[in-house]
């Protein structure tokens, strides 16, 4: 199997087979994301090198693969007959597969619209995981996601409508000391418009490389405290009026924050404050520099 430049999944992905489909991200202008930023440039990989892929992982496996992820940052901008040609091959091949999974922004998934969005959910593409961020347009201009938040309600209530899950991805302290009230407000009007499968949390950490670290390190934008983290958390939530799953399994996190949505809400507020009467120092550092 080929693989080429960084290759990333989301954690509940830590059993599923990788198969590179694309390679880098076709819009790497994020702020905060490292992930990309010295290439590789963004490129589909032709179909027939994938399935020449599957074929070889379904020899090395088995035909038990239950679950199946299709790096690289933004798979589902590919050509949507590509990605139902690799879609409809894997479900060939693993007959017990109970998920197929990539990544993919708002704007792509906009792009393609109701209709190719149904065309994926019946190739066999059962979810999404979508770096949301925030729901802020202020925020979503200045880390340069490319997309807005009424792009992104379409986008999420497309992929919902088409019959896939949807999984969000926010970041805590992404709009820093001046928009933190906005973020946790603001996203969590978009969140409830959408009312996505999965809520996943995320706490900004300046990443090498990236655009963001600079203006850390230059005093320009102000990071939150734990502290702020946490109550900017504990607002959002405050607001929230979804169905949906949160979690917080991710490195970056002050403390794990888990349950269904809305039942769990008393719960998730408790636990925060009872983290926010801790010292600060406590948890890790805020930021320990670029070097």
């Amino acid at each position: 199997m080929k693989f080429e430049g960084p290759i990333y999944r989301p954690p509940s992905e830590a059993n599923s087979l990788l198969v590179q489909a694309t390679i880098g991200c076709p819009h790497n202008r994020c702020t905060f994301c490292m992930v990309y930023k010295k290439g590789p440039r963004y490129r589909v990989r032709p179909v027939k090198e994938i399935i020449v892929d599957l074929d070889e992982a379904r020899a090395t496996n088995g035909s038990g693969v239950r679950t199946v992820f299709f790096p690289a940052g933004n798979t589902i901008a590919m050509p949507t007959d590509d990605l139902c040609r690799i879609l409809a091959h894997t479900r060939k091949i693993f007959p017990r597969l109970e998920r197929i999974t990539v990544y993919g922004s708002s704007q792509y998934i906009h792009a393609k619209g109701p209709k190719e969005m149904k065309k994926l959910a019946d190739a066999g593409l059962n979810r999404i995981h979508v770096g949301f961020e925030t729901g802020d347009d202020v925020i979503l201009k200045r880390i340069k996601k490319g997309t807005t938040a009424s792009q992104q309600v379409e986008a999420g209530c497309c992929t919902m409508s088409a019959g896939i899950e949807l999984s969000l991805y926010v970041i805590l302290g992404i709009g820093g000391e001046d928009r933190t009230e906005q973020h946790a407000s603001q996203t969590a009007e978009v969140l409830n418009r959408i009312s996505p499968d999965f809520i996943r949390l995320r706490t900004f950490v300046p990443k090498i490389h990236t655009p963001l670290v600079k203006s850390v390190e230059n005093g320009t934008f102000k990071m939150l405290s734990p502290h702020g983290v946490l109550k900017e958390a504990a607002a959002m939530i405050r607001l929230l009026d979804v169905s949906s799953q949160l979690t917080s399994d991710h490195y970056t996190n002050y403390i794990n924050l888990e349950g269904e949505l809305p039942g769990c809400k008393k719960q998730l507020l408790i636990k925060i404050e009872d983290a926010i009467k801790m010292p600060e120092t406590t948890f890790r550092p805020v930021f320990v520099g670029s070097q």
